[in-house]
């Protein structure tokens, strides 16, 4: 069995690529809100940089994470 082959049979499923949309919108908002609930807390704590990176950078971070989230949501919603 050849590699092209593989790859149709993975990707001929819409049921399974929704749901790998629906796993992504779901971890990606989990880490989106643990990173800006980090970095508001290491902010009030008098923490402006953590692991090398400022708190502000990890804020937007964890926003665009949960942006990220909220796409991946619309687009389950869409195709139900």
């Amino acid at each position: 069995m050849n590699g092209c082959a593989v790859l149709q049979v993975n990707l001929e499923g819409e049921d399974d690529m929704g749901k790998m949309v629906g796993v992504a919108g779901n971890v990606s908002a989990i880490v989106g809100m643990l990173l800006a609930f980090g970095a508001g807390l290491a902010r009030v704590l008098g923490l402006y940089v953590v692991s090398g990176y400022t708190t502000m950078t990890l804020f937007q971070v964890g926003t665009g994470f949960m942006v990220l989230a909220c796409l991946c949501k619309l687009e389950t919603m869409q195709h139900r």
